[in-house]
């Protein structure tokens, strides 16, 4: 996803901002965070129930139009008895035929990215995010903080300790935040990344200067997934 120079460019800049910091900086691009397989199913079920009452009324006012149904003389209610059999019987198969075709047209992977809710994607990309910090964690417990990119979703997440929140307020994570997700929507995600670094190290620096001890138990270069 990104060259060897993009690469290199933030593995400088995680360093860089370190050396100012007891703090660690650790950095992960994913392709994508799931396939979102649900999300054909959700829409062809909600078209199959839509559609089909939707074409029942519109025939209904059809045929009222026609005038079959402003008198109630035995041809009319004959024609209204044909109707009704054959709407209850081909109303399944209706259903059936639109769910399986909106679940083809919204499992194309274009399709499916373009139909998957906004909310869904934040909540998938949190999750994950938030896998990799405790699993980061449970190994290091200097202050350190996640940047996280789903290239795919254009959603960031960053996570930090509880006390590195405290201490530092919204502010920095929510410009950190709008860096990568900036870089990402203008196609530099490496710049992004970067600008972001450095906000971070800024806030670090500010809250949890350095000690002199060399720590680094965290990569200084970016994880692509």
């Amino acid at each position: 996803m990104l060259s060897a120079q993009d690469h290199a460019r933030i593995s400088a800049a995680i360093t860089d901002a370190e050396q100012r910091t007891r703090g660690e900086i650790f950095c992960v691009l994913a392709r994508g965070v799931s396939h979102y397989r649900e999300v054909p199913l959700a829409w062809g079920a909600l078209a199959a129930l839509v559609l089909p009452p939707l074409i029942a009324v519109a025939g209904l006012h059809r045929l009222m139009l026609a005038g079959i149904l402003t008198s109630w003389s035995d041809e009319s209610a004959r024609a209204v008895e044909s109707l009704t059999l054959r709407a209850l019987s081909t109303y399944s198969i209706v259903q059936a035929g639109i769910f399986a075709v909106v679940v083809l047209v919204v499992s194309l992977p274009l399709v499916r990215r373009a139909l998957t809710p906004r909310f869904l994607k934040r909540h998938r990309v949190r999750q994950v995010a938030r896998n990799h910090f405790v699993a980061a964690g449970a190994r290091h417990h200097e202050p350190h903080i996640l940047i996280y990119a789903s290239l795919a979703d254009r959603q960031v997440e960053l996570v930090a300790h509880e006390a590195i929140h405290k201490a530092v307020g919204e502010g920095p994570w929510n410009a950190a935040v709008a860096a990568v997700t900036e870089g990402m929507k203008t196609g530099s995600p490496a710049d992004g990344f970067i600008t972001a670094i450095r906000i971070c190290g800024d806030a670090l620096a500010t809250h949890f200067p350095s000690d002199g001890a060399s720590r680094n138990q965290l990569p200084n270069s970016l994880l692509e997934t």
